[in-house]
């Protein structure tokens, strides 16, 4: 791995840190504890991070728009839909008591739904790039994405109900 991939995942992981122990440590409890400004940082370390492991050829830099696009709107729709949900705990809504069964799973769908559509858009946005990586490139994107996904996951963890834990 270069020194600027590794310097990249070393100011991924000291940043998210910062910002779980903040979302951890934060007084509104419960969803949304991330704002959309941490939320956009930390889709703007991940698109740094990503990138800087590639080290893209010209040619290759041409494929990239599509691929931070599709990783943008990716991040856009899941802050809506945590934003979704923090408006449903702000409206006192007990999903055991006071809602309707089939609404949840409707609900749940239409979110698994979007999730689902989102990521068939990233993979159809990295699908060119890919094929024109090097194998050295691919082994970089794999540790890159890995240690990007780990690092959110490990921030959003914190920010989120159950409900919608597997994204």
């Amino acid at each position: 791995m270069t020194k600027k991939a590794a310097i990249a995942a070393i100011a991924l992981l000291m940043t998210t840190s910062s910002l779980s122990y903040a979302a951890e440590t934060s007084s509104t409890g419960g969803v949304g504890q991330l704002s959309a400004t941490d939320m956009k940082s930390l889709t703007d370390m991940r698109v740094g991070i990503i990138k800087a492991a590639l080290q893209l050829t010209p040619d290759q830099e041409k494929l990239w728009p599509a691929v931070e696009d599709a990783i943008r709107a990716r991040a856009k729709n899941r802050q809506a839909r945590l934003e979704r949900i923090a408006e449903l705990h702000d409206g006192a809504m007990d999903p055991l008591h006071q809602s309707n069964p089939v609404e949840l799973m409707q609900r749940r769908a239409d979110r698994l739904i979007q999730r689902g559509a989102d990521l068939k858009k990233l993979a159809d946005a990295w699908e060119p790039l890919y094929k024109t990586l090097s194998e050295d490139q691919k082994k970089r994107m794999s540790f890159a994405s890995y240690v990007v996904m780990r690092g959110m996951s490990d921030v959003i963890e914190h920010s989120i109900e159950p409900e919608d834990d597997d994204d």
